[in-house]
């Protein structure tokens, strides 16, 4: 079973709803997490290391991983999705269902 990280600013709608869609998932274990101070549940190192992929909504994400955390050679996907959608918002659930078809 793959561990899939999702990693967004506060971990409220984007990273939040996008580990929901892999609720009871065969496959996958998905997990959430934000960048910022505020966030819902803040990423750690322990977060990281847990992960076979990690998926940033943002680049800017992926730098602040970068600054932040050892990454080790994990898989980075960056989905590019920005800070326009609400918590189960059906646009973006159906852009995450699109992005991440491989995993679903």
């Amino acid at each position: 079973m793959a561990n899939l990280l999702f990693i967004c600013s506060k971990n409220q709608w984007r990273s939040l709803t996008a580990e929901l869609l892999f609720k009871d998932h065969p496959e996958h274990n998905a997990y959430s997490a934000g960048t910022s101070d505020k966030a819902r549940i803040r990423v750690n190192q322990k977060m990281i290391d847990k992960a076979d992929v990690i998926l940033v909504m943002e680049r800017r994400h992926k730098e602040i991983l970068k600054q932040r955390f050892r990454l080790s050679g994990k898989k980075l996907v960056v989905l590019d999705i920005e800070d326009n959608y609400q918590f189960n918002d059906p646009e973006l659930i159906e852009i995450l269902r699109n992005l991440l078809s491989e995993y679903l």
